[in-house]
């Protein structure tokens, strides 16, 4: 007799519809995180580093700008 090497998978029973699938992905949106606002000139700006615009920090310039 001949041997079937045969491997039978999960099928599913129905069709997934879109608002199904969507209703599932909607929580897999990616949000920019780890981010803060300047309290001097209102960029945003990581957390704990010197602000590129205005070079404040925790209220006090750090870096003076040369016009």
């Amino acid at each position: 007799m001949m041997e079937l090497n045969i491997q039978l998978f999960a099928v599913p029973f129905r069709k997934v519809s879109k608002t199904r699938k969507r209703m599932r992905r909607a929580h897999n949106a990616l949000t920019a995180e780890g981010t803060t606002t300047c309290k001097n000139c209102g960029a945003v700006i990581k957390p704990h580093r010197v602000c590129p615009k205005c070079g404040t920090y925790k209220g006090k310039t750090v870096i003076e700008e040369n016009a």
